[in-house]
């Protein structure tokens, strides 16, 4: 089983298998599943069990909170709608300004999806836990062949609700659900909203109604903070940006665009069509592309659905709602080849992945992926659209052993990722998809964090996460190890 040591120190051999000592599973902790689980045949799949496990022995709820419920600087943080609105030097100002960091209050909304690969990228088990107050253990989400679940009451994150309602939500994200057994606010999705907005405009250049290479002018009736002002660029340029270097810029213009040639609402119903009904890109501004909000909603599994996609797969991936075939030509091969090349291309690994951070005690070592080289200067450190990481990340390179195909997110209140990971040659041949949505955003540090690190861009997330990307990657290595 995957197990955690103390912080900074998980070691090889506690995460490839050793006995926990933990006993049987906790079945209260546990949703009850159906029949047709995937890989399950009717019961709780190891990597679900295996992911609950471990994300409980990482002690999330551990963290500390900056800016804690009652101080000022929790007020100064609260903006419902162009949540991205801050940049990472504006954060880094207020939290180095910060009180004295206290415990967080309660057990932190977490929402995290594995889904196994077999060599032809088609899914062969997943498994979706959630964390929370009500859920402080976790607790595992039952799928069924289509790898969708009915049993979850999906809520739209509210900023003040987390504290107020203990974590749990008010506003429906998919009707009909109100008797389901397991209840989840969703976290905000950050930045990783930028997946849906890509995704919309590579079906728009599939159906011939834009091409990658045409200068798209961008002239927003309203300036945004968020969004700043005109400029012109080819849509492969806005593309690049938006999700190599999570440009908000360059995505406001592509929400714009997609606004322009009245896009937006088929692409939120692509989603319901394909089973993917937590994806959806909605009360964005058409003027400008901008109001990202809490109205935008992403859970784990349906991000992750959507990625497996996008990675390609031969045949039915799974059956939609209306009985029909989903299959990865809702992308052309080409734009897929032109997805997976950009989020290969992410300039930030410092969640799931640190490996911006190479070499030091803090922040632990997450998902063995390299920088891409893009990012990485003549003295082996990155620098990303102006943030400078301050570690030379060759060392890490060299023994990178996946590539990992991704982006990140984050705001005071979300810490996200989602990403396809696969084995480089001779390094394990594992496939997979991960997501993990969470409200530990920057506002939330560690203990154990170092009052300066080196570089000017601030570490964003706990160092748990990375952890957590480690664990999770040793023991899919060691699955397709014992594989005939």
């Amino acid at each position: 089983m995957w197990i955690v040591a103390p912080v900074g120190m998980v070691t090889a051999t506690a995460l490839l298998g050793c006995s926990t000592g933990a006993g049987p599973v906790n079945s209260a902790r546990v949703a009850n599943t159906r029949a047709g689980t995937v890989g399950g045949q009717g019961e709780v799949t190891k990597v679900a069990e295996r992911l609950r496990l471990t994300m409980d022995r990482l002690r999330f709820q551990d963290v500390l909170d900056m800016a804690p419920p009652e101080s000022a600087q929790a007020r100064s943080l609260a903006n419902p709608v162009d949540k991205e609105a801050r940049k990472p030097r504006d954060l880094a100002r207020l939290f180095s300004a910060a009180a004295d960091p206290k415990p967080i209050v309660q057990q932190p909304q977490i929402d995290a999806t594995v889904i196994e690969l077999d060599r032809k990228g088609r899914p062969v088990s997943s498994g979706t836990v959630l964390m929370s107050p009500k859920y402080q253990h976790g607790i595992v989400v039952p799928v069924d062949r289509n790898l969708s679940t009915e049993d979850v009451r999906w809520r739209q994150w509210d900023d003040a609700g987390w504290y107020a309602n203990k974590g749990q939500g008010t506003v429906d994200v998919v009707p009909g659900r109100e008797n389901a057994p397991v209840d989840h606010m969703l976290a905000y999705p950050a930045s990783v909203l930028k997946l849906m907005v890509n995704f919309g405009v590579l079906r728009l250049v599939d159906q011939g109604v834009i091409k990658l290479d045409q200068v798209y002018d961008y002239k927003p009736t309203e300036i945004s903070s968020l969004c700043g002002e005109a400029s012109s660029k080819t849509v492969r340029q806005y593309m690049d940006a938006s999700l190599t270097y999570s440009s908000n810029a360059a995505s406001c213009a592509l929400v714009k665009l997609l606004h322009d040639h009245k896009a937006v609402d088929p692409l939120n119903q692509t989603f319901q069509d394909l089973g993917l009904r937590t994806l959806q890109l909605k009360d964005t501004n058409p003027v400008n592309g901008g109001h990202w909000g809490n109205a935008v909603t992403m859970s784990s599994l349906d991000t992750a659905k959507l990625l497996t996609l996008i990675n390609g797969v031969p045949g039915r991936a799974w059956t939609a709602p209306n009985g029909k075939p989903v299959t990865s030509a809702v992308l052309s091969a080409a734009s897929r080849r032109v997805f997976q090349g950009l989020l290969k291309q992410q300039g930030f690994n410092d969640m799931l992945s640190s490996t911006n951070w190479c070499g030091g005690n803090y922040p632990a070592p997450g998902l063995p992926n390299a920088a891409p080289s893009r990012w990485v200067g003549a003295d082996g450190t990155v620098t990303v659209d102006g943030n400078k990481f301050g570690r030379d990340v060759r060392p890490c390179n060299k023994k990178a052993e996946v590539s990992f195909a991704h982006k990140t997110g984050w705001v005071n209140n979300t810490a996200s990722e989602a990403g396809i990971v696969k084995a480089l040659p001779g390094k394990g041949g594992r496939s997979y998809i991960v997501a993990v949505f969470s409200n530990l955003g920057t506002q939330y540090t560690d203990a154990r964090r170092p009052a300066s690190q080196p570089g000017a861009y601030p570490f964003s997330y706990t160092e748990k996460f990375a952890q957590l990307g480690r664990i999770v990657d040793t023991y899919e290595k060691r699955r397709v190890a014992s594989q005939p």
